[in-house]
């Protein structure tokens, strides 16, 4: 990477194909003795990828198609209408057990394997303001997300309710949008800072003293703002203030005395550690801590927990054959556990991990930890409590 950034490496379709081909997951630098900084050098590379590299039209087209949908909610609001037809009419159903999925292209396959159950449009939007119960102990702001609000909106209620119950007043800008995670970690560095641009804008007009975020992808990559904009005069100072404020919710709940009563959630749970929480961000134990507060809940662990489950962002919509391999893996080591349910921390894994799950044809469900919490909190099945 170094030679390839100073130019002492030679360009080639090879050289390409191995960053392509890189998940991205940061198990490296977890893994590296020497504490290389492997995050910072892949992210400096991939932007080098994407202006010198040479993509068949086809792989053109098609990464613009993601880049114009997945970060843009009303873009992808838009097709939830379409979507929610084909999955209620029992046409989804009919198309997989006929195998017609085979007959498409690749990619295209394994987006529509990835597709999880269309909420109902009845899903009310957040307030921009959620008070706190009881005395406040803190002011935080929630990043919304561009997959989580529009697939997963379930999730940032349960997220919000949590929080308010322990203690949190809970902001939520209505003018935010894309939080540039997805295009920075494909090397679209001026989409990424610009989108950075834009969220500190939004929260730094609420006041806030934390920002939280509830997908590992985008939190990774709001932790680096200060990075992506140091030579930015007017924004440096400003995205190295608020990268320091942006937490996951798992660390502010493991981080505050649990206020609200936990009742008894009788599971057995797998947790999977994403690896832009594990490996980018250095979060193992806190989402444990938090579930361990839970009475009757017992956690499994996962062999092979610091191997990757294929989402990496877009990585298991652009290379479906290596992702699906990783996610088989996973799922098998999942199912070894004899869990019910298995909780993770990103959108990404909850989805391609469920895929696999469906593949096998077992009733594991595949939901964010965060759910769990709130199920316990308000004393209500974990069944009639998660879902859209």
């Amino acid at each position: 990477m170094k030679a390839g950034l100073d130019g002492r490496a030679e360009w080639s379709d090879a050289y390409q194909r191995h960053f392509d081909t890189c998940l991205g997951c940061m198990a490296c630098v977890t893994a590296c003795p020497s504490g290389v900084k492997y995050d910072r050098l892949i992210e400096a590379t991939r932007p080098q990828v994407e202006r010198h590299g040479d993509r068949s039209a086809g792989d053109r087209v098609f990464r613009q198609l993601i880049f114009g949908l997945f970060p843009h909610p009303n873009r992808l609001r838009a097709m939830t209408g379409p979507l929610a037809l084909y999955q209620r009419t029992g046409l989804q159903r009919m198309v997989r057990s006929l195998g017609l999925t085979k007959l498409l292209p690749g990619r295209v396959a394994a987006m529509e394997r990835l597709l999880p159950p269309i909420p109902s449009n009845d899903t009310r939007e957040l307030p921009e303001r959620i008070a706190a119960t009881g005395d406040t102990r803190r002011r935080v702001g929630l990043l919304l997300g561009c997959v989580q609000r529009v697939f997963f909106p379930h999730v940032n209620h349960a997220t919000v309710r949590v929080l308010a119950a322990e203690g949190c007043e809970v902001r939520v800008p209505r003018d935010q949008q894309c939080c540039g995670a997805l295009m920075l970690h494909a090397g679209r560095e001026a989409e990424a800072a610009e989108a950075a641009r834009r969220t500190i804008d939004a929260f730094e007009r609420t006041g806030i003293e934390q920002v939280v975020i509830n997908a590992a992808g985008c939190g990774s990559a709001m932790k680096e703002y200060g990075i992506l904009l140091r030579d930015d005069p007017q924004y440096a100072e400003r995205a190295k203030a608020f990268a320091a404020k942006c937490v996951d919710v798992s660390e502010v709940l493991a981080e505050v005395e649990p206020r609200a009563p936990r009742h008894p959630v009788p599971l057995k749970v797998a947790y999977h550690d994403a690896c832009h929480l594990q490996h980018a961000q250095g979060i193992k134990q806190p989402p444990r801590r938090v579930l361990q507060s839970i009475p009757g809940l017992e956690i499994k662990e996962i062999a092979e927990s610091d191997i990757c489950c294929g989402s990496a962002g877009i990585y298991n919509l652009l290379e479906p054959d290596a992702a699906g391999a990783l996610r088989d893996r996973k799922v098998a080591n999942i199912l070894r556990t004899g869990a019910d349910v298995v909780a993770s921390g990103n959108p990404g894994c909850m989805m391609q991990i469920q895929s696999g799950l469906d593949d096998t044809g077992c009733a594991i469900r595949s939901v964010h930890f965060v759910e769990i919490i709130d199920a316990s909190i308000r004393g209500e099945s974990f069944t009639k409590a998660q879902g859209p």
